[in-house]
């Protein structure tokens, strides 16, 4: 049994193939995929996809590139998702200083918001971090975590922090994108995350693996994207960094994955 711990099914731009996607990927042994949301205006859709197909987990998140954006009423919006959705996650929420012109304080008061309502509602969370490492260090220390845990998705960070954000109650993902030759730096990082803390994810639409290891290629507007069933990918990245079976790794990620979410 597959488990993809982050993903956008909900994405417009898979509306072309969604019904075979959503028919393929059970068909393939996915047990759950963790469909994240990351703005008002999308969580009504996650919220669907996991009424109509049991194996979806829904995550609910203002994302740190939509901050800009939010309504006066966004955290009350968000804390009704999840109060109607027992099951679902806090995310994709974080901190993002790659973007252009990012807005740092309103990135922070919102972080600082949904991990306190995660806190509050002991659910697992799932966050996003580009050039911001060392801000979302500070802001994990200077706060209490949800008892469930937190989810580092793609991770991108430093070897030497791994232990550290170990104890603070991280698991780390990886996704397919990983696979690509520049990637084969922050693809070793992995090698250094405990076993009991591994998860797997496409992140799809995007994060796609090199041609070479994609078996299922999807252009939207002359844009690659990436197929949910590059799941496969990321567990063999998974089981060859860490020079296991995969049927090892399989087994460990099942494990870490309903530790996390449930």
């Amino acid at each position: 049994m597959l488990y993809d711990s982050h993903n956008h099914l909900q994405d417009s731009r898979l509306d072309p193939w969604r019904a075979q996607i959503l028919a393929e990927l059970p068909a393939l042994g996915v047990a759950e995929a963790v469909v994240n949301g990351t703005r008002e205006s999308d969580w009504p859709a996650v919220a669907s996809l996991a009424h109509d197909h049991p194996w979806v987990r829904p995550s609910f998140g203002l994302h740190p590139w939509q901050v800009k954006a939010r309504s006066p009423d966004w955290l009350h919006l968000l804390q009704d998702h999840l109060r109607a959705h027992p099951q679902a996650a806090v995310g994709e929420i974080g901190l993002d200083r790659w973007i252009t012109d990012p807005d740092l304080p309103a990135q922070v008061t919102c972080f600082r918001a949904q991990m306190a309502l995660a806190t509050e509602l002991k659910r697992p969370v799932t966050i996003h971090c580009l050039r911001a490492w060392g801000l979302l260090e500070e802001e994990l220390r200077h706060q209490a975590p949800s008892p469930r845990g937190f989810l580092l998705h793609s991770y991108s960070g430093p070897a030497d922090w791994v232990p550290a954000l170990v104890r603070q109650g991280a698991y780390f993902s990886l996704s397919p994108y990983f696979g690509h030759e520049r990637k084969v730096a922050q693809l070793a990082t992995f090698r250094s995350i405990p076993l009991d803390r591994l998860l797997a994810e496409t992140d799809a639409p995007d994060m796609r693996p090199p041609d070479t290891l994609n078996s299922h290629p999807l252009t939207h507007n002359d844009q690659p994207l990436n197929h949910p069933t590059n799941l496969t990918v990321s567990y063999d990245l998974l089981a060859q960094v860490h020079g296991l079976p995969l049927g090892e790794i399989i087994a460990r990620i099942g494990e870490n994955h309903r530790r996390l979410f449930g």
